[in-house]
């Protein structure tokens, strides 16, 4: 190590839509480091593909938010690691024990079973789209068809009420966005979970073909598994996903018109494209950069450098998803033609905690770009790019509102 003073973390984005220049120039200079967390605690920061994986599937590293030296990116992480954990934030075995209570929802098997009502959803929600904005008025895509699209799947796959929706999209950003209290975001936390628990207790007296009925009848009926924590896995299916949808729509469309050449590829032939584009936004565009967070049962090397024991570790997948190494000199740019190596880009995890949803997620993201494109091939950003309203530059990147006319 240096004695140079370890850089604070989360870095910043270069701009609104880019990357953090850290991480370029750690990936050649120092790409196994320390950095400083918001209340200056030191942990190591991982940054190559190589390490990343390692990082991702190394059982001398534990998932576990109540390990030692496990890092926490706020006084609110701190907090929420005191919860009830899901499978996300579990070790072997308990990790795979949850998982497969519910994977049978997100199997390629299932997704490509809700095809029809995946692409009839998003065609109902552009059909509104599209009368909102007759007569050239700008219409906002996020607000109309990229929150409800991802939205309104993860609602009929866990059983809840579409009714319920505006509702559950107000709990949820007020616990997301930042700008109310914490005592705020805490109430809206518990208001999802309360709202859960009674659905549950609904689909115990009443199953249907969904998340909450299977959990109910199959884990807690039997006592396989506790209310509470039923209850959880459900708030984290709710939740965790939902925002890095949105963004990353919102993200591909605007990738899309930086990209004039490849826009009228997809609008050409929306179907023919649309999977390598979305394979593409998805090593560009990590919409969720900072959950892939370990801490050190024991002393082990990585990357040629020692972390001791109970030191925390966040490997950062977007940085290893532009590793030049991997993905060639041109990391930095968007190319839907990109030749890809064996290596897969990291946007959706590693190992045996990748997301459980990454192939509904690739789904509605490929069903979404091809009925925009299909549909709207005259749509167009109403402001210019750069004054998009976009996330605060340290946190992922995202799309506030995207006004667009057709």
């Amino acid at each position: 190590m240096s004695n140079t003073e370890p850089p604070s973390f989360p870095f910043k984005r270069e701009s609104p839509l880019g990357v953090p220049a850290e991480f370029a120039r750690l990936r050649k200079t120092n790409p196994v480091s320390q950095v400083k967390l918001f209340d200056g605690t030191l942990v190591w920061l991982v940054t190559k593909h190589k390490d990343v994986c390692q990082v991702s599937t190394d059982t001398r590293l534990s998932k576990q938010r109540t390990s030692p030296g496990f890092p926490e990116l706020s006084a609110g992480g701190k907090q929420a690691a005191k919860n009830r954990p899901t499978f996300v934030d579990m070790d072997p075995p308990d990790h795979m024990k949850q998982h497969r209570m519910v994977e049978t929802f997100f199997t390629r098997e299932h997704v490509d079973g809700m095809m029809p009502y995946i692409r009839k959803t998003a065609q109902d929600l552009l059909d509104k789209v599209k009368a909102a904005g007759q007569g050239g008025k700008p219409v906002d895509l996020v607000e109309g068809f990229a929150l409800p699209l991802p939205s309104y799947i993860i609602y009929t796959i866990l059983g809840v009420p579409f009714s319920d929706l505006p509702y559950l999209t107000q709990q949820n950003a007020i616990r997301t966005n930042g700008s109310g209290t914490a005592r705020e975001a805490s109430t809206a936390n518990q208001s999802l979970l309360d709202y859960l628990s009674a659905l549950l207790d609904k689909r115990l007296e009443s199953p249907q073909n969904d998340v909450l009925s299977t959990l109910a009848t199959e884990q807690v009926l039997p006592g396989h598994l506790d209310k509470a924590d039923a209850v959880q896995i459900a708030f984290l299916l709710l939740v965790a996903g939902n925002a890095t949808m949105v963004n990353m729509i919102a993200l591909g469309v605007v990738t899309a018109h930086q990209h004039p050449a490849q826009l009228a590829e997809l609008k050409a032939d929306p179907e023919k494209w649309s999977g390598l584009f979305v394979e593409e936004l998805c090593r560009y565009h990590t919409g969720s950069s900072m959950a892939m967070r370990r801490s050190a049962k024991v002393d082990l090397e990585i990357g040629g450098k020692l972390i001791k024991a109970h030191e925390g570790i966040i490997a950062a997948n977007l940085s290893a998803s532009r590793d030049e190494e991997v993905f060639g000199e041109d990391a930095d740019k968007f190319d839907m033609h990109r030749k890809w190596p064996k290596e897969d880009p990291l946007g959706f995890g590693y190992g045996d905690h990748r997301c459980i949803g990454e192939y509904l997620a690739k789904t509605e993201m490929r069903v979404a770009f091809e009925t925009l494109f299909k549909n709207l091939p005259d749509l167009k950003i109403a402001v210019p790019i750069e004054e998009l309203e976009t996330t605060p530059l340290e946190k992922d990147v995202g799309i506030q509102t995207l006004p667009v006319t057709f």
